[in-house]
């Protein structure tokens, strides 16, 4: 937020642009509206019909497929998640003096419960989502958002006992207001490196989460993330590991111990919970539950972990079961957007592996994937953009069974012929969907469409 803007108390009347018409950029044009601001939205894409349906009806005006010096009239403008500070319009509102805000730091203020911020490379999804299902389970009335489904600014001016965030990378970057009652990190690994321009920025980003909590607000981070994050010496932090003593003393610890995980503060030894009370599967999993029933002992809430966490499963497309054909398991594992996620699901899933890798790279180095596909997988496919150079990383790692594909079914395809009963095909691309789907989401639904055509009698 740039310096000329402080006070989020009074926007009525005010000229307000908004940059982007996606579901952040919408749902901030829709806040700014019921608050009484002139919205204006401009999109460097197109704006769908059913959108521009919405604009009108709440009295907002919008330009499409570019942005007009219209954008620049304003006394502020609003940039939704996913605007880079790199982009033409935050360069060219600079120049021209517009004031800049960024999307938490507009809506937060209007935010009412306390609030728990969840970021990481990996698993702030699904931790965001069992902390709401486990605050829901104990019969709080909890708002569950951010970058995991329902916008931030859908809460706004609304009353909850908590509000549980997924906040990216993108969204932290422009944050300067947070005053979370509970910051997690789940954990690091180089990701959106063409969007931060290097891993320090990136991780900077993610730090912001920690900085900016209440004055009584805790952090649970990973231990060895502790001096990347810049957290040593941080009062109220807690940290995780699977070792006993932590390599960084600081006001609590999370062993993650044979059986059960436990949290040891002000002393004391607390039982968090039994592995064999959860459903989700592999380390990184019960990692992400050690730290949400944390975050709930650290709000004061001491309801049984066993049944809060009943009826949580995992999330779509993560590590999330496609089905099985002629004795081969097909994984969907979409979400698995960066090297390390892709290596977590294949460590985390036991057995031999065919694994589909490829798609829209984020500038990342494939040396990690390559160690393991070579540790783990007998054979990849691979597809998309970013093929040729993940083939080029195995074979120098010295793996050799790298068929090369043109699209998913053919992918399916071709993992079927090289998988053997018993073992896993899984897909977990490393990479984002944007070359080939909107998503994702639709990227894993088609995965599963296409095995689902496997299981189909001929």
């Amino acid at each position: 937020m740039d310096d000329k803007v402080r006070d989020f108390s009074n926007w009525k009347g005010k000229r307000l642009t908004v940059v982007g018409a996606g579901v952040s950029g919408r749902e901030l044009a829709l806040l700014a509206a019921r608050i009484g601001a002139r919205v204006f939205v401009t999109e460097q894409k197109g704006v769908s019909a059913e959108v521009a349906e919405l604009f009108s009806r709440n009295g907002i005006t919008w330009e499409e497929n570019g942005h007009t010096g219209r954008a620049f009239e304003a006394d502020a403008m609003l940039l939704s998640s996913g605007i880079p500070p790199t982009s033409e319009v935050v360069l060219s509102a600079r120049k021209r003096g517009t004031p800049l805000i960024g999307e938490l730091d507009f809506v937060i203020p209007q935010l009412r419960g306390r609030l728990i911020g969840v970021t990481g490379s990996n698993g702030k999804s699904t931790v965001t989502a069992l902390i709401g299902h486990m605050l829901n389970a104990a019969h709080r009335n909890v708002a569950v958002g951010g970058n995991l489904g329902r916008a931030a600014s859908v809460f706004a001016g609304r009353e909850f006992d908590a509000v549980v965030l997924e906040l990216s990378s993108f969204q932290l970057e422009w944050t300067h207001t947070l005053f979370s009652c509970v910051s997690i990190v789940t954990n690091l690994a180089p990701d959106h490196l063409n969007w931060h321009g290097s891993y320090e920025a990136y991780v900077a980003a993610k730090a912001k989460i920690l900085s900016l909590r209440a004055p009584s607000g805790w952090g649970i981070v990973q231990d060895r993330d502790v001096e990347a994050l810049k957290a040593g010496g941080e009062e109220r932090v807690i940290t995780l590991s699977w070792e006993e003593r932590p390599k960084h003393g600081m006001a609590g610890h999370i062993f993650m111990g044979e059986e059960e995980a436990t949290l040891r503060l002000n002393g004391e030894m607390t039982p968090l919970f039994r592995y064999s009370e959860t459903t989700l599967l592999g380390a990184h999993n019960l990692e992400n539950v050690a730290m949400s029933v944390a975050a709930l002992r650290l709000l004061g809430l001491d309801e049984d972990a066993k049944t809060l966490l009943k009826g949580f499963f995992p999330l779509p497309h993560r590590c999330e079961r496609a089905g099985t054909v002629d004795g081969v398991l097909y994984v969907d594992d979409s979400k698995g957007t960066n090297v390390a996620a892709s290596v977590t699901a294949m460590t985390a899933l036991p057995g031999r592996k065919v694994v589909i890798l490829g798609g829209r790279g984020k500038g990342e180095d494939y040396a990690a994937l390559a160690e393991g596909v070579l540790r783990e997988a007998d054979a990849a496919v691979l597809l998309g953009e970013e093929r040729d150079a993940i083939a080029g990383a195995l074979r120098g790692a010295g793996f050799t069974a790298v068929t090369l594909a043109q699209d998913m079914e053919d992918a399916v395809r071709k993992a079927q012929t090289l998988a053997r009963p018993g073992m896993t095909v899984l897909l977990s691309p490393a990479c984002t969907s944007w070359d080939m789907y909107e998503n994702y989401g639709q990227r894993g639904d088609h995965f599963c469409s296409i095995v689902r055509g496997l299981q189909e009698p001929n």
